[in-house]
């Protein structure tokens, strides 16, 4: 079998367990996957993905209009900005002893 059979093949049963193993590094017994498993894995899920699942579904997918309210990068800066303010620390009644 050649690896677009196996793709068409796949059971999501498959799909998501290959997915889980990429994403913790190991297998379900816990035995780590090695770079050439990883690579396999990840190629086969994200074969999956486009082949089985709308774009705004697959693995990597970047909503690029998830940010359009903000109307400017500026104004969404200000608003996280963090300001630090010194202030001496009151003393604990309990270290008057």
């Amino acid at each position: 079998m050649n690896f677009k059979e196996m793709i068409d093949n796949m059971s999501p049963e498959v799909y998501e367990s290959l997915k889980l193993a990429v994403e913790l590094g190991k297998w379900p017994n816990g035995v780590r996957l090695t770079d050439e498993q990883k690579e396999l894995c990840l190629q086969a899920v994200i074969t999956f993905d486009y082949a089985n699942k709308d774009e705004d579904e697959r693995v990597g997918f970047i909503d690029r209009n998830a940010h359009l309210g903000c109307s400017s990068k500026k104004e969404t800066l200000e608003h996280e900005t963090v300001k630090w303010v010194d202030q001496p620390i009151a003393p604990n009644e309990s270290d008057k002893s």
